[in-house]
């Protein structure tokens, strides 16, 4: 018999009856079934779990793709009554030791990590000792490779289910097209009956698109904020909007314009920026007190302000799936807001430069499968084992570490590699007081072993090195792996106040097919899959760009985007309102023929033969002339060189044939 959940319902969160979409997916949970909601953004997908999490019998494990996020969930369920707590990177090893004991006592009831948590081998051992009743995974869209914001670490989720015996899961997200649904539904196994559905139409939303040229775009984007001032201030209300732009530089530059128009405070906020100065501007933000935010996508997320009353798109977003989930901020409380894109077709270049940095080039695929073949050395089981620093080969491959790892994945999909655990290359410890005083807690063998680890880490003035080769030397014939029983010595230690531990260097460690490694087709397979993706992100933004540029009503083309099929246009969107306008025709005032390919790239090509003893390939050219990041260029100091980013302006595959039609 499921359990009650309207008496929590009432006590926990003071609610009388629930949303739509809501009673499925928790009446699903809680009779034992793996569920996803597809919910608009601000549609109470969280209860979704949070109700449950206090009925079910064992821990609520939420993965997060923010700390944000984490942070504002857990305060709220905290300011709730319900025991709640996050393992993240803000705490020292005594504030997640506190967390990880109220876990294994039963007292936390919902523990949030991010999914990069369950690749560390300590926190790995600690989970894998407690019983979890659901695993929920928010911005579940990420976990397929063919959707928005694809996160290579979200596909070892199902992996992880198994591995630590969760019975079910909750899938949660706003934004995911029907292809990625099924995408989602099969990697957790979760049945048609159980994707609980509520719609993508917003009714509170106007969509207003008046593309703008860049240069009219801070006194077009001020007026909009001026009348959002008067209106709340007519009405006695507070305001508070959002524009969203691509570039970091841009944020600082546009917040600097506006503050200098507007009689109220207006401020950047970037991923470029610290930490503490990100966390004092959003919490400025959610108080009222900075009322507007110019911003790239690292804001938003984790913020659920009520009265977002304007979001202002100053550049594109890089796809429709982005755009709806940034319109999504606006108007949470329900009361009419408008969602404003300013945006031309100016902007394209930079969005489709972002695409084209990320696709790997076919010598690095190969650079990265001759690595591991080089690096795989057999374990203890007769098979070939491979362990690996993610900044190291990035470096060595020249591929950015997001699609590195996105590589890496599709060679475990492709069955060539297995993923078996991450571990920190270096730990280091320091004693509380004496050698003697520590081994004096410990009798027989337990001492014995700890003494060899004592004896044969590296010592320094005050701190010690952990050096499992010397150990397991010193341990031979152990039963237990040596690393594994270092770590919960140390661990155990550490718990009861006797050491100091840190960690640092992440190693991912792989089981080899060295067979399925030495198919002679493997790399251009990797290289075709890699260049259909990046053509599938090119047509994205294409689709995103008809969304906005034909006259038809615009709510009603997003909804259907997500099959979400409407019966009727919203009556409130630009062109609902006959205020439709064409977008000018993007013109590219850079004249190619007057440039001389051979001297711009000159000074990028000697620097790559010096340094790497490589020829420099007419793709990492074209990114030069584009100004698209890879690692190699930050070793030769690219950036310093005029050529870089000359071209920023030019679509890429312009460039690209020009560089050609030159000799390169």
């Amino acid at each position: 018999m499921q359990p009650n959940w309207q008496p929590s319902l009432q006590q926990y969160f003071g609610f009388e009856q629930l949303r739509p979409g809501q009673q499925p997916v928790i009446e699903g949970l809680l009779a034992g079934r793996s569920c996803a909601a597809i919910f608009p953004t601000g549609s109470g997908k969280s209860l979704c779990y949070q109700l449950p999490a206090l009925l079910l019998p064992h821990l609520t494990l939420v993965i997060s793709p923010l700390l944000a996020l984490m942070q504002d969930q857990v305060q709220f369920l905290q300011s709730k009554g319900i025991a709640a707590a996050s393992i993240d990177s803000t705490q020292n090893r005594d504030e997640a030791q506190e967390v990880m004991n109220g876990v294994r006592s039963g007292t936390i009831r919902i523990l949030m990590v991010s999914v990069e948590r369950l690749k560390n081998e300590r926190f790995r051992q600690f989970i894998a000792q407690v019983p979890i009743s659901l695993l929920v995974v928010d911005e579940a869209h990420c976990i397929s490779e063919w959707g928005h914001n694809f996160r290579p670490d979200y596909l070892k989720l199902p992996d992880y289910c198994r591995e630590f015996e969760v019975p079910q899961v909750l899938l949660l997200t706003a934004t995911a097209t029907q292809a990625v649904i099924a995408d989602m539904q099969k990697h957790f196994a979760i049945a048609a009956a159980d994707v609980v559905t509520t719609g993508f139409h917003r009714p509170n939303l106007r969509l207003l698109v008046q593309p703008t040229a860049e240069a009219e775009r801070p006194q077009k984007c001020a007026t909009w904020l001026q009348y959002l001032a008067k209106k709340s201030a007519a009405r006695q209300q507070d305001f508070a909007a959002v524009v969203y732009v691509t570039l970091q530089n841009t944020a600082e530059t546009v917040a600097e314009q506006l503050a200098s128009q507007l009689p109220f405070p207006v401020r950047a906020y970037h991923a470029g920026m610290g930490h503490e100065q990100r966390d004092l501007l959003q919490r400025q933000f959610m108080a009222g007190e900075v009322p507007v935010i110019v911003a790239t996508i690292a804001f938003g997320m984790g913020v659920d302000k009520s009265n977002i009353r304007q979001v202002i798109h100053y550049d594109l977003p890089k796809s429709i799936e982005n755009y709806s989930q940034e319109i999504g901020r606006a108007g949470r409380d329900g009361q009419p807001s408008d969602c404003v894109m300013l945006a031309d077709d100016s902007g394209l270049t930079v969005l489709e430069n972002f695409v084209y940095g990320d696709a790997p080039e076919l010598a690095s695929i190969e650079q990265v499968i001759q690595t591991i073949q080089q690096q795989s050395q057999p374990d203890n089981r007769g098979a070939a084992q491979w362990e690996v620093l993610m900044t190291p080969l990035s470096n060595a491959s020249n591929i950015r570490q997001l699609p590195l790892k996105t590589l890496l994945v599709n060679l475990e999909m492709n069955g060539v590699l297995t993923s078996q655990y991450s571990y920190f290359a270096e730990y280091r410890f320091q004693l509380a007081d004496s050698e003697d005083s520590l081994l004096a807690h410990f009798r027989d063998e337990p001492r014995q072993f700890l003494q060899q680890l004592l004896g044969t880490s590296k010592k320094g003035r005050s701190w010690y090195t952990l050096n499992i080769e010397a150990l397991e030397q010193a341990v031979p014939n152990s039963e237990t792996h040596v690393r594994v029983r270092a770590l919960k010595a140390l661990e155990f230690c550490q718990e009861r106040g006797w050491i100091q531990l840190e960690s640092k260097q992440m190693t991912d460690v792989y089981r080899v097919d060295v067979n399925r490694l030495a198919d002679p087709a493997l790399a251009q397979t990797l290289y075709q899959h890699f260049s259909a993706k990046q053509q599938n992100e090119i047509g994205r933004i294409h689709h995103m760009l008809d969304l906005f540029r034909q006259p038809v009503c615009l709510s009603r083309r997003l909804a259907e985007y997500f099959g979400d099929h409407m019966d009727h246009d919203c009556g409130v969107c630009s062109v609902c309102r006959g205020q439709f306008q064409p977008w000018p025709e993007l013109v590219v005032n850079q004249q190619l023929n007057s440039l001389n390919a051979a001297e711009l790239v000159r000074p990028l090509q000697q620097a790559i033969q010096q340094q790497f003893g490589a020829v420099a390939s007419s793709e990492l050219l074209t990114r030069f002339l584009c100004g698209i990041q890879v690692p190699w260029f930050s070793k030769v100091k690219a950036r310093s060189m005029a050529g870089f980013g000359k071209l920023e302006n030019v679509p890429y595959a312009e460039v690209k044939a020009w560089l050609a039609s030159a000799g390169f």
